[in-house]
Parts: C-alpha cells; structure tokens; sequence
C-alpha cells in the first residue's frame, strides 16, 4: 500500500527568501544600472538644478525675501521637491541592487554601503518635508517668520545626507575594487566620486559660504559604472552561485 505524506507549514521545506537578497549577479546590476541611468536624467535636475534653485530661493536670515521668492516661482520650488523625492525613491532600489551585485565580495561591507545609502535617501526626504513644511508655513495667513528656519533646515540636513552618499560610494569603490569581475580602475573612480562628496559636505558643514565644488569634476566614477552595470552587467551570471 502506497503510503501519502502531506507536508504540514511545521514539517514542510523552508521556501527560499524572495526579495533583492536572492537577485542573481545580472539581474542586479541592470537593476542597478536602470535605477542610476534614471537618477542620471532625472538627478542632474534635482541635485544640481533644483537645489541651486531651491537655495536661490531660501535666502538666509531674510524671511521676507525667502516668502517673496518663493511666492514669484511656485513652479520652480515644487518641481526640485518631487525630484527630490523620486530620487531618493530610486536610492533604496539601487541600494538593494548594489548589495545583491558585491554581497558575494563582502556581505558586511556590501550590506554597510546599502545602508548608508538608504540612510542618505530617508535623510534626503526628510530635508524635502522641512521644504514642505516650510512652504505650508507660507500659506495664507503667512508666518515667514516661523517658516524662514524650517527652510534653512533643508541645507543642514542635506549636507549630512551628502556625506553618507559619499562614503556609500567609496565603500561601493572598495568592493568594486576587490570584485574581480570589474576592471580596479572603476573601484578607484568610485572611492574618487565618493571621496569628492565626503569632501564636500565636510566643507559645507564647516566652512562658511563654502561651495560644493569636488563632486562636480569627481562624478566620473558614478558615470562609468552606470556603463559597465547596463553593459557588461548583462555577461554576469544568470543565477546565483
């Protein structure tokens, strides 16, 4: 007699874990590659043009002057906050990615530069809701007065964010570096990129009036390995070793 087993949820086998974790080597690197392609277009609006915009019209100790400009140019001020926000969107997903792509390098530093990351993303949107906050305290009866530090708070926490970026992409840089499967020169480039925003949140939070100016001729790194993830990404693996 042929006896049936039935696998009750105690005795049946484990399923495998879903998620970014399991994501074999070329599913996450054109991951990856995707997400940092779109922050590519989208980023080189909302990290340059809209915070340029949006520090054009926060002007420091003169709330009524802030109220005004922000009054004349709504457009402009909603537009860097949405970007914002699907930048940061877009960081968690490449982070994940990243993980899953060097986790077989380091799983302890891959895992600390996603975190990082993820941290840098979480602190990007709460600076975006002081931008937030701040625009309702503008509202009708305005309080330009009550408004004019929560604004100002975007750049503080901004260039907190910024240094966890930075040393995200050197950790990134290390393992890329170490990786075996990418050229060492993309790791140098990397821990470069990343070395220029460390340098420059650094000299923002301590320099009055400074100018964040490394990153911009430091970006190479950042460039390149959004070419090697959607190119060379798609020769890795299928499947997970």
């Amino acid at each position: 007699m042929n006896e049936t087993t039935i696998n009750s949820p105690a005795t049946a086998a484990p399923r495998r874990p879903g998620g970014f974790t399991v994501w074999p080597p070329r599913t996450a690197a054109l991951v990856a590659g995707v997400g940092l392609a779109i922050m590519a277009v989208l980023g080189g609006f909302a990290s340059f043009a809209s915070f340029a915009a949006i520090l054009s019209l926060i002007v420091p100790g003169d709330a009524g002057l802030t109220a005004d400009r922000i009054a004349a140019a709504p457009a402009l001020f909603w537009a860097g906050v949405v970007s914002f926000v699907i930048v940061a969107m877009l960081d968690v997903l490449v982070a994940g990615a990243l993980y899953a792509l060097f986790k077989p390098v380091s799983p302890r530093l891959s895992a600390l530069a996603g975190w990082l990351r993820t941290v840098y993303a979480v602190l990007l949107l709460v600076a975006v809701g002081q931008l937030v906050n701040g625009f309702a305290l503008l509202g009708d009866p305005g309080d330009p007065g009550a408004a004019q530090p929560v604004l100002e708070s975007f750049t503080t926490i901004w260039v907190l964010s910024l240094g966890l970026f930075g040393a995200s992409l050197i950790l990134v840089g290390y393992l890329a570096f170490r990786s075996g499967f990418m050229a060492r020169v993309f790791g140098i480039l990397l821990a470069l990129a990343g070395a220029g925003y460390l340098a420059d949140a650094i000299g923002m939070a301590t320099i009055p009036g400074f100018t964040a100016v490394f990153a911009q001729f430091l970006f190479v790194g950042e460039v390149t390995l959004i070419f090697w993830l959607l190119i060379q990404g798609r020769r890795l693996p299928r499947a997970r070793a």
